[in-house]
């Protein structure tokens, strides 16, 4: 049985009431015509006139910053022409009354009225959208961190094997470990805190996001015992390690972040490590005491036997590609950033540095959306880059929206 509908369709401002059978062609929205009747949705039933009377007051209080037709010029400013009209008619209420922290924003529509905001947001949904910066892209793979931090821990290969276990006897084997804890040991080299100058020489270049980086990518290899011998007694010295189960956990597999994992790690690199506590040059009270209170043959033989338990891969979470996370945006934010909610923003076209800042805000709590500082909280600065780039790169299309309900 054919349904039949009353449909209200507004694309670039213009509004046609007709009757019939709905056929829908091109990128297009269907909405609910009950919803529609809401005072969110009066929007889309806007005319010529108000498209003509929302360019007036957009030449005269939008167009300095956000540029003519909507088009920005200016760094952080985002573009404006066919961005969703329910999205943007309800954030110029939020810069009205403080929900969004921006005084020139706020002080620019503070005295708009509901009409004129109205009129606005649909004269600017009513424009063509920007062109792509830099042409069209196709989703981007990386660089994310794991893959800069693989690049980075090439020049740790040597000493440290190339996935992090040590096949050279006094070389710590670098899998395993929580990245909290790697990054603090790093940075302790760097500082000079730990005493040892060819290490300091060698992370001295490294930035946080590098050390960061190479934190993660070992953190996220497959663990294993040091390729080294260790000479000792294991017997005798789990007898021994029971003291250091209390930090270090059961079997030497720590789990605090702070504190680093034993198992699997190299004989003579814990023996170093316990003599560098003894005689000040890691400076801890509390390994301090313990390094003191045993003998070189007790410590050698806890040696062998952290060095014969198995080590396991902390608990870290393997990072999302740009790609990956493209396809969590798309899903409130639709293909390529091209939304077909008129109620959430399109990103496609939109100007790279905004949507950084935007990203940056949501973290920060400077802009309040449940939703969006859960998605945002675990984007590290690459990845926001990469977002913001791929959206950027993305072509913009207008829509067209069909509001519909049942013929009576």
């Amino acid at each position: 049985m054919k349904r039949c509908v009353r449909m209200a369709i507004m694309k670039l401002g213009a509004v046609l009431i007709t009757g019939g059978c709905l056929v829908a062609g091109g990128f297009a929205q269907t909405l609910n015509l009950g919803a529609a009747k809401s005072a969110d949705f009066n929007i889309l039933y806007a005319t010529s006139k108000d498209v003509a009377e929302g360019k007036q007051v957009a030449d005269t209080v939008c167009a300095k910053c956000h540029g003519a037709l909507g088009i920005s010029k200016q760094k952080g400013v985002p573009h404006v022409a066919g961005q969703r009209p329910i999205y943007m008619r309800n954030e110029i209420k939020a810069y009205q009354v403080g929900k969004r922290p921006d005084k020139g924003m706020t002080d620019a529509v503070k005295f708009m009225s509901e009409d004129a905001i109205t009129k606005v947001a649909a004269y600017y949904a009513s424009l063509d959208p920007a062109e792509p910066s830099g042409g069209v892209a196709k989703v981007s793979t990386g660089p994310n961190a794991l893959s800069a931090g693989k690049a980075t821990a090439a020049g740790c290969g040597g000493c440290h094997g190339e996935a992090g276990i040590s096949s050279t006897a006094g070389m710590p084997s670098l899998v395993g470990l929580d990245p909290k804890y790697f990054i603090a040991a790093t940075n302790a080299y760097k500082s000079g805190q730990r005493k040892h100058e060819m290490m300091k020489a060698l992370v001295s270049g490294l930035s946080d996001a590098d050390v960061s980086n190479v934190a993660l990518f070992y953190a996220l290899q497959k663990p294993g015992k040091a390729e080294t011998p260790a000479p000792g007694d294991a017997t005798a010295g789990k007898t021994s390690a029971t003291g250091c189960v209390g930090c270090h956990g059961e079997g030497g597999v720590s789990a605090n972040p702070a504190t680093p994992s034993l198992a699997g790690q190299d004989a003579q690199y814990f023996v170093d490590a316990m003599r560098a506590y003894k005689d000040g040059l890691r400076s801890d009270a509390t390994m301090k005491d313990a390094a003191t209170s045993v003998d070189q043959t007790t410590v050698k033989n806890m040696a062998a036997y952290f060095a014969a338990q198995i080590p396991q891969a902390p608990k870290v979470a393997k990072p999302l590609t740009i790609a990956e996370w493209a396809e969590r945006c798309d899903r409130c934010h639709g293909i390529n950033g091209n939304s077909t909610d008129p109620r959430w923003p399109s990103l496609a076209a939109q100007r790279q540095d905004y949507i950084e800042k935007a990203l940056r805000a949501y973290q920060k709590g400077e802009r309040k959306s449940k939703e969006m500082a859960a998605m945002s909280e675990a984007l590290d600065d690459t990845t926001i880059e990469g977002l913001a780039s791929h959206y950027a790169r993305q072509k913009a299309r207008a829509i067209t929206y069909l509001i519909l309900s049942p013929s009576k």
